[in-house]
């Protein structure tokens, strides 16, 4: 046990935060807690995640519900968590919104169960107004925008200014979106703001996105589409796309990605010790990595 204490200190050191000896040497803790996964585990969460994950409490599985545009940083960071928590994630994957049978409200509104919801930040306040979310349990995880994609190797459009952008919309052949946030975005708020609605309509189509579906890119990477919009974490990383940019500033629906813990969860706290997880500015490099920019402010 010395080695693991001795671990468990530098790792205090690099943080500048105390744990009583008396927590650390606890029957109930786990040598692995306090050696490699541990570590990275503590440089994640910080002094709050990390007393939660320090064996105050028994590993519980935690059912999670995510969409797609957070899921590469759920990925990358949510073995950490296991390893350091003892908790298992079981994880069901939908779109934040829309009429897909996957969808994440469409899936509790016939019953199926969650602990944690990772999704659009609109759509978890709208859950929030249906008694599905806890109050106060939201926590903001990531700030997104919305991207277009064309296929490798053809020319890349000018959407560098709002007028360059509605040019690009009216001279395309045809245009893809998704079937959640941005999709539904594009199409009932920024092509009528635009004045471009029924001209896009009839060479507009919507894409059903995972688990049963596929990202846009996909769609444009088969030269099925020639321009597409998602939002960008979910344009970048797919091959046989050309990433052409962001869209205007201006006309960014100011998309964030949040944590939330459902009103009948079964595992409250191992909830809320995933959330500070994913929302610690420790993850901060993920989150970049994934196409996302950090939560304000942090």
């Amino acid at each position: 046990m010395n080695r693991e204490l001795a671990t468990a200190t530098k790792v205090q050191a690099r943080l500048n935060i105390h744990f009583p000896r008396r927590i650390l040497m606890k029957a109930g803790v786990r040598a692995r807690w306090l050696t490699g996964a541990c570590t990275a585990a503590l440089l994640f969460t910080g002094l709050v995640g990390a007393l939660c994950f320090v064996g105050t409490a028994p590993a519980a599985e935690v059912q999670v519900m995510i969409s797609a545009g957070f899921y590469g940083v759920y990925a990358e960071l949510g073995p950490a968590f296991e390893r350091a928590s003892g908790h298992r994630l079981v994880t069901t994957r939908g779109p934040s919104m829309g009429d897909s049978p996957e969808a994440i409200p469409t899936r509790l509104a016939r019953g199926e169960t969650a602990d944690v919801l990772i999704l659009d930040g609109h759509a978890a306040d709208e859950l929030g107004t249906r008694g599905l979310v806890r109050p106060g349990s939201k926590l903001e995880l990531a700030r997104s925008q919305v991207g277009m994609v064309v296929r490798a190797g053809a020319a890349k459009p000018d959407i560098g200014s709002v007028e360059a952008f509605r040019r690009t919309l009216l001279a395309a052949q045809s245009i893809a979106y998704s079937d959640s946030s941005s999709g539904t975005y594009l199409s009932t708020v920024l092509f009528p703001k635009l004045g471009v609605a029924d001209q896009v309509a009839g060479k507009s189509r919507k894409v059903r996105g995972p688990p049963s579906g596929e990202p846009v890119a996909a769609v444009v990477a088969r030269g099925e589409a020639e321009i597409g919009f998602q939002q960008v974490s979910e344009l970048m990383h797919v091959s046989g796309i050309t990433f052409v940019g962001a869209i205007p500033a201006e006309l960014q629906p100011g998309f964030t990605f949040a944590g939330a813990i459902t009103s009948n969860a079964r595992q409250p706290e191992a909830a809320a010790a995933l959330i500070r997880f994913l929302a610690s500015p420790e993850a901060a490099a993920t989150v970049l990595k994934a196409g996302l920019a950090p939560p304000s402010g942090r």
